[in-house]
């Protein structure tokens, strides 16, 4: 049982410290959408902060392949971490395809979807913080409920951003960039919420 195991704070550290790297990354990215195109000071920050998320995660994986006695399973803390770490990743590859596909200009449906990224990595963020004390799914099912109520917000976002693409005022190849574009961000919301569901599948489990 989750609550007679011997805590292991190491892990819930790097959990906390690699949802910390989640939020950092989505407000440079909102920063970006902000200062574009005047972008390079925020994609090279992002990509630092992809670094350091990684170096997290391998620690996590490194340090569950040498505990015995782990906090909850196994199998759970390594799809928490791997899909924390995804997110991070997404957020980086997005960012860089601003300077690689030659944007001109900053969508204003981009920058009302990343704002929606940074709510939800901060739910995700305080959700992972509240994992460490709490051990009833009603705990964290406020928060839970928002990362779900955001994922929804950021797909009829995303609808509305994509059929606005396609109504044929924009330029072909302008479509094909932003699509990508807002495909990444709706991944790294969509990760949030995929966060959201191992937190509740852990506690469920445990509690």
């Amino acid at each position: 049982m989750f609550n007679l195991l011997p805590k292991d704070t190491v892990f819930f550290d790097l959990f906390e410290n690699l949802s910390r790297h989640i939020v950092t990354a989505a407000e440079e990215l909102h920063a970006l959408s902000r200062n574009f195109p005047n972008i390079d000071d925020n994609v090279r920050r992002i990509r630092e902060i992809e670094h350091g998320a990684d170096d997290l995660a391998h620690a996590a994986l490194d340090r569950l392949d040498r505990t015995f006695i782990t906090p909850f399973d196994r199998e759970d803390i390594h799809t928490l971490v791997g899909q924390m770490d995804d997110i991070v990743d997404n957020i980086d590859a997005l960012s860089k395809r601003f300077k690689l596909y030659h944007i001109q200009n900053m969508e204003a449906d981009f920058i009302k979807q990343s704002e929606v990224l940074v709510k939800a990595a901060k739910a995700v963020s305080e959700a992972v913080h509240r994992l460490r004390k709490n051990r009833k799914l009603s705990d964290l099912s406020s928060l839970l409920i928002e990362i779900h109520r955001l994922e929804s917000v950021g797909d009829d976002n995303n609808h509305a951003a994509v059929s606005r693409l396609y109504s044929g005022a924009t330029e072909p190849l302008d479509v094909m960039k932003w699509k990508e574009l807002y495909d990444f961000i709706e991944d790294a919301i969509d990760g949030c919420e995929d966060v959201g569901n191992i937190l509740e599948r852990i506690v469920l489990k445990n509690g």
